[in-house]
């Protein structure tokens, strides 16, 4: 509405001519409202603003590609499986746009209230919100919503709102109630059953609550339930679908790196890769072996592979904390996987003091460290940032597959316990054949778990001959 379309306080010539009678007197009630200046400038921005998000809305349908357009039908959850930048994260943000802009009209989601989930708050920031292709770069200029940083939520000028959450902090859900919700990267959530069911209990608003799910594939149970369920639309993209979008230098380089291997048909063509023949961990053990909470141990330990360099090119240093808890005979404790603190690109000192603030924060017994690459130069480097810290040096004396064996045997024993999800260690202990990059997780972890559940053999009897 503009100003020259603002209902009149006078009568019109028309309504004039209506009666072959004197004209009566005008009434507040017949006149219609004055509306002031201030008033006047609300409309006319409502106005510019709906007219924004339409014009938006038109222009992503015109450009979004086949895999980023809602599906038809009546879904609850929009699943979307696709390799790396194959535009899930646009998808998203695009969707949860949409709904936004109709919330103030939609009897169906009154009040916009959305929930965004991610893994960690950092992430549901930087990427759904305030990345490159998160909500605020897909909004046009006068619908753009505002983050409050101090209250961790997305507010539009319509009134709708999101709310940010992680899934390292599940129970942080409880309380809310949504409309719709947009979860980034379930398979690198750390507490994926918690967070998902808490979100699932939340939606409840409105007469049809929907979410959006956008991540690329990993054969972990959540994910298997809601490929199976039938209220599940699922998509599938793979990287090559939006290579218009990405650098070349992506296909040409990186890409053809990984093209034919597990590792590339699960991130850059979004399939669902369940077992790699030849490796000594599977999915199923790495699910049977997940919980939320642990006992009380009596020792913790910190297990860390050094890398044979520093710099942009080096290993990454793998961290791995551990422990053991405090029932039962020693042959049927049970071991806690507790966290992973594997970083790249770090110097000797900085992975030196990662991993002793590893063993401050979780009160350990002592670090392990593998001194293959550098002697007791690695233990003095840990000195240097605590010559308090125990520190056991251990030296690698048989090929990694053959030292493995024996800690993927308490595995199948259901003897080790992952408290949470660690993505990138279960990635590496699931695609693992003896060949390839080196393991520095699944090495860190061998040697936590090693010190900490299998006693050192014996050694055997001889013949020594004196001459």
């Amino acid at each position: 509405m503009t100003n020259s379309e603002a209902p009149s306080s006078t009568p019109t010539q028309n309504s004039k001519s209506c009666s072959s009678g004197p004209a009566p007197a005008s009434t507040a009630s017949e006149a219609g409202p004055d509306y002031t200046e201030r008033e006047l400038t609300l409309i006319l921005e409502k106005m510019m603003e709906e007219a924004a998000a339409t014009q938006t809305e038109q222009i992503w349908g015109m450009h979004a590609l086949k895999h980023q357009q809602p599906p038809a039908g009546d879904w609850t959850t929009w699943l979307i499986l696709g390799g790396r930048g194959c535009g899930k994260t646009r998808a998203g943000a695009e969707w949860i746009r949409g709904l936004v802009n109709k919330s103030a009209n939609d009897d169906c989601n009154p009040a916009g209230a959305v929930a965004l989930v991610a893994e960690t708050y950092a992430d549901a920031r930087e990427v759904m919100i305030e990345g490159p292709s998160g909500i605020i770069a897909c909004a046009a200029a006068l619908s753009r919503p505002v983050y409050e940083a101090s209250r961790r939520r997305l507010v539009w000028p319509n009134g709708a709102v999101a709310h940010c959450f992680s899934a390292e902090d599940p129970d942080g859900i409880r309380g809310y109630q949504f409309t719709a919700a947009w979860s980034d990267e379930l398979v690198k959530w750390r507490y994926a059953e918690e967070t998902w069911s808490n979100l699932q209990l939340a939606l409840r608003l409105g007469a049809r609550p929907r979410q959006i799910a956008t991540t690329t594939p990993r054969p972990i149970g959540l994910i298997k339930r809601l490929l199976e369920a039938p209220t599940t639309s699922v998509t599938r993209a793979t990287s090559y679908d939006n290579r218009a979008n990405l650098s070349e230098a992506f296909f040409t380089e990186i890409a053809a790196m990984y093209e034919g291997t597990a590792l590339g048909r699960q991130e850059l063509l979004g399939e669902l890769i369940d077992d790699t023949p030849g490796a000594l961990w599977n999915w199923a053990m790495i699910e049977a072996a997940r919980i939320s909470h642990y006992p009380p141990l009596s020792r913790i330990v910190v297990a860390v592979d050094p890398p044979a360099t520093a710099g942009e090119g080096a290993d990454a240093c793998g961290i791995i904390v551990a422990g053991v808890d405090a029932s039962g005979e020693a042959c049927e404790r049970t071991a806690y996987v507790l966290a992973d603190r594997t970083a790249k690109r770090l110097s000797p000192r900085q992975w030196a003091e990662r991993a002793v603030a590893a063993f401050h924060e979780f009160e350990a017994d002592r670090i392990v460290v593998e001194l293959n690459q550098g002697g007791d130069m690695v233990k003095a480097v840990i000195a240097q940032v605590d010559a308090g810290a125990p520190v056991k040096g251990v030296y690698a004396t048989r090929g990694k597959t053959l030292r493995a064996e024996p800690v993927a045997a308490l595995y199948e024993r259901t003897r080790v316990r992952h408290v949470g999800a660690f993505p990138d260690l279960e990635e590496e202990m699931t695609r693992y054949c003896g060949a390839g990059p080196s393991p520095d997780r699944l090495d860190a972890l061998v040697w936590a778990l090693t010190d900490l559940m299998i006693r050192p053999r014996a050694p055997r009897p001889g013949v020594t001959r004196v001459d």
